[in-house]
């Protein structure tokens, strides 16, 4: 086991020598402020048979969860996920049916407070969708893709307690803490592949607890396993894709003295700053084609600092439940004056159920992801102060009935960012902290760099009433059975109406027979 903690201070945070300290059995932190990222990096051996067996028929498998509070995201940690749980899997053979992966996936993380499973799945075939991967030079992008809404991984804390700690039998409850500390981190990602053979699980928590963090991270207990620690502070580069970090590094109970260090890298994602935000709302009342609308303040509006030979874009990356959809021929439209009124440029790419009629119990994958390009006004615009907002037009799925004559349908919000591209950029190499196969960033090329701007609200899912047949009796000519009783009159007369006019044509052909024969 190999373990990497990290911490990332502002440029601007204080430090003081006394935060951090080392000594041959443990470093010591003590009331940082300072964004922190935990990485562990297991070999199959150490993994539970469970685990272990639905990895070993995977080529790649990934999974990345958000949480649905805003958090700010900060170098190198800049990149975005829409909350909720992203699973991307390639099998390791093209034909093979993996039921065993989403047998896991419901073990792991469990069901919601009505019993259903949080995952929703059968095997990848059936339940997943299949990516529009405009680019297969970026990464080693996933075959398959499956999206489900986690508001917590209390699930997922309690199955590491009881097979992860209980096999590895670490003593006293460090192990438990840990996996207990998932509970408050910003972002959680799982990678494996086929060539490394090797498990990661990394925590991001983008701000300290309210006190800074305090803690004491022990040298391991095994001479096989090794921690690394940092402590760390990122700023803009040289050129304009670098991000330069420079603190110091140490490795636990080898090392006896903490070594500054320096050093630089391209990275694919850099934060805006602070104010270059958007927020998400749905016209009222949403019936059953609610208007999502995504308004940027204006700062969010001006040119990232990308090259200049660079080509940049503001794009929005929805992913969307069954219960909402979108129509793809409306939206991929090239008619000016549909794309103008939303402030549209273009759909680049859709994946997913795109079944027009089909209610929701009908649909057989989890939804939807769109890719648009945003109609970005020029930054010259005399109008510096208010906001301006892209609409997109989508439409629910009949859900079913309930007794209240409503249901509420979730949507995480989109993911905005601007995409940069240059001719002669620099191709972006693997960094310390790099983060792939979010869903969006495969369908940009290998020269690519994302600004990602910052989401306002405090939880970053929008409810929608979503109207339905009311079962509950009482009152009123819509309850469900008056429906069902009216639909069947409906039904009898209809078939009476064409039987009757089936006797007409046969009683008046008969007549005019029986007329051509006296004649």
């Amino acid at each position: 086991m190999k373990r990497r903690v990290t911490y990332v201070q502002h440029p601007e945070t204080p430090f003081e020598p006394h935060q951090a300290s080392l000594s041959s059995s443990a470093v010591s932190v003590r009331d940082l402020d300072a964004a922190r990222e935990d990485r562990i990096t297991f070999s199959l051996g150490d993994l539970p048979e469970e685990l272990r067996t639905v990895l070993e028929q995977s080529h790649e498998l990934r999974l990345r969860w958000a949480t649905e509070r805003s958090f700010d995201a900060i170098a190198p940690f800049a990149s975005r996920i829409s909350p909720g749980l992203h699973v991307h899997y390639t099998p390791l053979a093209a034909d093979q049916s993996s039921e065993a992966l989403c047998s896991l996936l419901r073990t792991v993380f469990g069901n919601r407070e009505d019993g259903e499973a949080v995952v929703d799945c059968t095997t990848p075939e059936d339940s997943f969708i299949t990516p529009p991967l405009l680019s297969t030079r970026f990464a080693a992008s996933a075959s398959l893709q499956y999206y489900t809404q986690l508001p917590s991984l209390r699930s997922l804390v309690a199955f590491i307690r009881r097979t992860a700690c209980h096999q590895r039998q670490i003593g006293g409850t460090e192990c438990h803490d840990r996996a207990g500390s998932l509970l408050t981190a910003d972002a959680v990602d799982f990678d494996y592949d086929s060539i490394s053979h090797a498990l990661t699980i990394s925590g991001v928590w983008a701000s300290p607890p309210s006190s800074g963090w305090t803690e004491d991270i022990a040298k391991p207990s095994s001479k096989a396993d090794q921690v690394e620690f940092g402590l760390l502070g990122a700023e803009q580069g040289i050129e304009p894709e670098e991000i330069k970090m420079g603190g110091l590094l140490a490795v636990v109970g080898e090392d006896k003295k903490m070594k500054p260090t320096m050093f630089s890298f391209p990275s694919r994602h850099h934060p805006l700053p602070s104010d270059a935000s958007y927020s998400v709302s749905f016209t009222k009342p949403t019936g059953l084609h609610p208007t999502m609308s995504i308004t940027l303040q204006r700062t969010s509006l001006e040119r990232p600092p990308a090259p200049e030979d660079a080509t940049c874009a503001i794009h929005a990356y929805l992913t969307l439940p069954s219960s909402v959809f979108g129509d793809q021929y409306q939206l991929g439209t090239t008619d000016p004056l549909f794309l103008e009124s939303h402030n549209l440029a273009a759909l680049r790419a859709h994946a997913g159920e795109m079944d027009l009629e089909a209610p929701d119990w009908a649909v057989q994958r989890w939804g939807s992801t769109w890719l648009f390009e945003l109609a970005a006004p020029n930054g010259d615009g005399s109008d510096k102060t208010s906001n301006w907002t892209a609409t997109i037009p989508l439409h629910l799925r009949y859900l079913p009935p309930s007794e209240t004559g409503y249901r509420i349908a979730e949507v995480p919000w989109p993911v905005v960012f601007w995409a940069c591209t240059a001719e002669d950029g620099t191709k972006m190499g693997v960094n310390p902290f790099d983060r792939t196969n979010l869903g969006w960033d495969g369908l940009f090329g290998p020269r690519t760099m994302f600004y990602q701007l910052h989401p306002e609200s405090g939880r970053l899912v929008e409810a929608i009433d979503v109207p339905v047949l009311t079962l509950k009796e009482g009152e009123g000519l819509f309850r469900a059975q008056n429906i069902e009783l009216g639909t069947s009159v409906v039904i009898l007369l209809g078939f009476l109406w064409v039987l009757w006019r089936l006797v007409q044509v046969a009683l008046s052909r008969s007549g005019q027979q029986r007329h051509e024969k006296k004649e």
